[in-house]
């Protein structure tokens, strides 16, 4: 039934020394198919391409159809980047969770924000979160036969009554029976729990908790993990809901709770196996975990360890830090204020090179209406409230982790969350804004011996 619907690949960039480069690809170029076969997505086409003779169909900017044959090294890419993953449309969701990030925004923004996704590729591609409830038989069947594992799974509770409640959604109740499924496929699947509070804690959150360990058995556990995150809600979502935030109390007895269960699983797991996002500890005022607790961080694109792990990463790389800098600069570093004191430590080494002087400003969001927030939902009307006007010093060191860059990646196609452009951020301020990456975009913006200091 989807594979009516695929449509040529829309190819939008052409790696340099590429195999596609040497044939001549260009952007606007269209893939139709591949040894005779569509690819529906990235996943198939990267299956296709693996072969060492390949004879492509495509169409060029002008709608004329040409036969390519190549012949190359096994599992060699092309070279091809594509202007989406899926070349047969998003698998959209049919949940309706009190606590969607999505239904929690306000209107009138630009479309791509409002797109709810439930995409088992997604999941496998990038590591996003899925529910397992919209996906017919031939799609197991697909997940099964290319070993598409491991997969990203919403849980929030085993209990059927329990999850039906929170995805509002009958087929929530089978999630046991799918976890018997990827057992008996020997798949896997990372887990999270998103706690609610008055609806899937205490006895409940303990129930799916225990529910999930004991598919973290044998060589290939089922669950290879799970992260335990507190529900996130803004001002913009429903008046009249069953939802209540996190505070203070809650969040130390959850902390409390998950932690004697860690105990528990150590010993008879030799794993840990459930983890606590950092914004636990940061909610509770409590300090974080060492970093041996993470083991191998397999939950961190939830959170879990995020901090611990930045923190050893800046240790190693400062040691590259030098003495003193030849231009000297006076920054302002913003992060979400759940970080301010993980993060102090960071400032205190960069201020020790001569010449360089950091300011951590750590921002709460007034426009989801938290008084606790991570930096990645800062959004530019935070920033601007909080900073027009001020004396930012020679330059914003902003973290990429609030932007969403389009295709072109200018400043002009960048965005917050909240649809401001990074361009009218910085036209505000009056002011550069300097987005970082990672560890070593910070320390190059820093450092950099080429920086040119606000007149």
């Amino acid at each position: 039934m989807r594979s009516a619907s695929i449509q040529p690949a829309v190819i939008t960039s052409v790696i340099s020394d590429s195999i596609a480069e040497d044939i001549g690809f260009e952007p606007g170029d269209r893939l139709v198919s591949i040894n005779g076969e569509r690819p529906r997505d990235l996943i198939d086409y990267r299956f296709l391409c693996s072969d060492e003779w390949l004879t492509l169909e495509v169409l060029d900017a002008t709608g004329e159809t040409h036969s390519v044959e190549i012949e190359k090294d096994f599992d060699e890419d092309l070279g091809l980047e594509f202007e989406s993953a899926f070349f047969d449309g998003l698998i959209q969701c049919n949940n309706r969770c009190p606590f969607c990030f999505i239904d929690q925004q306000p209107p009138g923004k630009r479309d791509s924000l409002y797109l709810k996704d439930d995409d088992y590729r997604l999941s496998f591609l990038y590591g996003s979160y899925l529910t397992l409830t919209n996906l017919p038989p031939a799609e197991w069947d697909r997940i099964a036969r290319l070993r598409l594992s491991p997969l990203y799974v919403s849980v929030h509770a085993t209990e059927s009554e329990i999850r039906q409640r929170l995805l509002k959604n009958p087929r929530a109740g089978l999630l046991l029976e799918q976890l018997k499924w990827f057992q008996e496929h020997r798949l896997q699947i990372h887990a999270q729990v998103v706690v609610c509070p008055g609806i899937n804690d205490g006895a409940h959150l303990e129930r799916t908790l225990r529910d999930l360990a004991q598919f973290h058995i044998g060589d290939t556990p089922a669950v290879a993990s799970v992260a335990v995150v507190p529900v996130g809600l803004t001002r913009f979502r429903p008046v009249q809901d069953e939802l209540i935030p996190v505070d203070t109390a809650k969040a130390n007895e959850v902390i409390v709770q998950v932690e004697q269960l860690q105990v528990e699983f150590k010993q008879t797991f030799d794993s840990t196996v459930v983890w606590l996002a950092d914004e636990w500890y940061l909610i509770a005022r409590q300090g974080l975990p060492l970093e041996s607790h993470y083991e191998t961080y397999p939950q961190i694109g939830n959170g879990v360890g995020s901090i611990r792990l930045f923190l050893k990463q800046f240790d190693v790389a400062a040691q590259a830090l030098p003495e003193k800098i030849d231009v000297p600069r006076r920054l302002t570093w913003v992060l979400g204020n759940a970080v301010e004191k993980a993060f102090e430590p960071i400032v205190q080494r960069l201020n020790q090179v001569q010449g360089l002087t950091v300011t951590m400003a750590a921002v709460n969001s007034s426009y989801w209406g938290q008084d606790i927030t991570v930096t990645g939902l800062l959004t530019g009307y935070d920033i601007l409230g909080e900073f027009k006007g001020s004396d930012l010093g020679d330059g914003l060191l902003l973290p990429s982790l609030m932007l969403k860059r389009g295709q072109h990646g200018t400043p002009e196609d960048t965005y917050f969350l909240d649809d401001m452009a990074l361009s009218d951020l910085t036209a505000q301020l009056q002011c550069p804004v300097l987005p970082v990456d990672d560890i070593d975009g910070l320390l190059a913006a820093c450092t950099a011996s080429d920086f040119v200091p606000s007149q």
